[in-house]
């Protein structure tokens, strides 16, 4: 049995689904883009190969490898796109929720259906078709749950929202001992310097206190101010809006002192080895044309308690 535990985003890691880009299919038609960082590379004809990615999730994999994590992988479906496991499904103390994705990824969360069976019934999550929700906006943080949102009227005309009013409510509801903190978060379908996809596209912590963050992922100032002063100012990194772009704030924490980031964020990687950090740099710039970073390819199970 798998016994869940995940109460923060960085305490030291047990176990882990890694994405895998195997098998991972033709380079999409320009409509069948799900955010506009792919569009972009669709159109530029400089789409990520697949053996590339491969090549990138390995050396990922190597570094959990290193660190003593028990990594699953999904089983490999054929022309899926499989590498971000984060979008199918996320762990909030001991219980995994299944997001509602967008409909065309359901076989995404079939394929890890060998980690689901070693995890209590009980305490598998299934949110009503009116949720919807998608892990890279949810983050647990010790009391708090930040999720980022969008709750515009024109919500239905952006692919990009992934987290609705529902899905905040749906948290609050289940875990009703926690302070769930949402974000509205800035979308645009056509300027990827303007959309934030995802909470963790614009925010993360890491180690005990500090964090990552770009100001204008946010639509609402004192929703960014309110983390600023949560964190405290000398805590941050400040990320501009081509580093948000790069996924400055996508990296991924396997323990409070170590930080895996990609190897060409030299600002990042020297603000956290100046704060202490092990900064474990891997290569990782043909996943990111996707949109998703590190952190987007990761569904922790398991942290240290």
């Amino acid at each position: 049995m798998l016994h869940l535990h995940i109460n923060n985003e960085t305490s030291k890691l047990k176990a882990v689904i890694l994405g895998t880009a195997k098998a991972s299919g033709p380079v999409p038609l320009p409509e069948e883009a799900y955010d506009p960082k792919s569009l972009e590379h669709i159109l530029l004809g400089t789409y990520p190969k697949e053996e590339d990615m491969v090549k990138e999730m390995e050396a990922f994999a190597k570094v959990f490898e290193k660190y003593g994590v028990r990594v699953f992988r999904p089983e490999v479906i054929a022309d899926c796109n499989q590498i971000f496991s984060r979008d199918i499904a996320f762990v909030i103390d001991d219980k995994l929720v299944k997001a509602n994705i967008l409909p065309d990824r359901e076989e995404e969360f079939e394929a890890i259906r060998h980690v689901l069976d070693m995890i209590k019934e009980e305490n598998i999550l299934y949110p009503p078709e009116e949720v919807h929700i998608e892990g890279g906006d949810v983050m647990p943080w010790g009391d708090y749950i930040f999720i980022g949102t969008y709750t515009g009227s024109d919500y239905p005309d952006y692919i990009t929202a992934r987290t609705n009013k529902e899905g905040v409510e749906y948290i609050q509801g289940m875990f009703p001992g926690k302070k769930v903190k949402s974000f509205e978060l800035r979308k645009s379908i056509k300027n990827p310097r303007e959309n934030a996809l995802h909470l963790d596209c614009c925010f993360q912590p890491v180690g005990r206190d500090k964090a990552i963050i770009h100001k204008n992922g946010f639509l609402i100032e004192e929703e960014y101010e309110w983390l600023v002063a949560y964190f405290g100012k000398e805590n941050i990194f400040e990320i501009t809006s081509d580093e948000m772009y790069q996924m400055y704030s996508n990296v991924f924490s396997i323990a409070p002192d170590v930080v895996v980031s990609e190897r060409n964020f030299n600002r990042l990687n020297t603000w956290l080895r100046e704060q202490g950090f092990t900064v474990e740099e891997i290569p990782y710039a043909e996943i990111s044309k996707q949109g998703g970073l590190l952190r987007c390819s990761t569904m922790p199970l398991v942290r240290e308690q």
